[in-house]
């Protein structure tokens, strides 16, 4: 079974963001972090495999799943999918390209952060009870307060944290070669929001 997997994808098309972002592809991107078949994900989320795989052969197409096995079965071929990375990053120029400007702002930003939220939360909570059974978990946290006006000087930051983000994860996304030791994976997150007391519209 192909499985080239990376950490983070850039979505730099508004084609390709206007095809993720609905709950249900982004619920299907989920599940696929493991392979799944359209069967398996319709038993998942209660729905029939030609609805499930309407929306897999579009996820296909924008190249944000990938499939990693077919196998045939009673004459039929049956496809096994996976999500292209386990996180997807949605350029800042896209904002305001999907939908409207207010309905793209919260769907590449503050719903994202709060499931990303959810997830470290669920992460560390499960890291914690390792620490306290005596395994060494290696960790790096880092906090730092910015100041962003609105204009040129916000869109720079965007493109320049984008850059260095899309040059860790290229650099560090896949092992050198499949000969090298096995890495252990860490996820790297990265959030930006407004300090408590400043909720002016970023």
């Amino acid at each position: 079974m192909v499985n080239n997997m990376q950490d983070t994808f850039f979505i730099e098309t508004a084609e390709q963001a206007k095809k993720l972002l609905t709950p249900h592809r982004i619920n299907l991107l989920k599940a696929m972090v493991e392979p799944r078949t359209c069967k398996e994900l319709a038993a998942q989320f209660e729905q029939s495999p030609q609805q499930i795989n309407y929306h897999v052969k579009i996820l296909e197409k924008e190249g944000l799943i990938q499939k990693v096995q077919e196998k045939r079965i009673r004459g039929t071929i049956e496809a096994t999918y996976q999500a292209k990375a386990r996180s997807y990053w949605l350029a800042p120029q896209l904002v305001g390209q999907i939908g409207s400007p207010r309905q793209a702002k919260d769907q590449s930003s503050l719903h994202y952060l709060m499931s990303l939220a959810e997830e470290m939360l669920s992460d560390v909570g499960r890291l914690g009870q390792q620490s306290e059974a005596g395994q060494q978990v290696p960790s790096l946290g880092l906090s730092a307060q910015i100041h962003l006006p609105q204009g040129a000087r916000r869109q720079a930051f965007l493109e320049e944290v984008q850059l260095v983000f899309q040059q860790l994860a290229t650099k560090y996304g896949l092992p050198d070669s499949p000969d090298s030791d096995q890495p252990e994976t860490f996820k790297l997150a990265l959030t930006c929001y407004p300090s408590q007391g400043e909720m002016n519209d970023v």
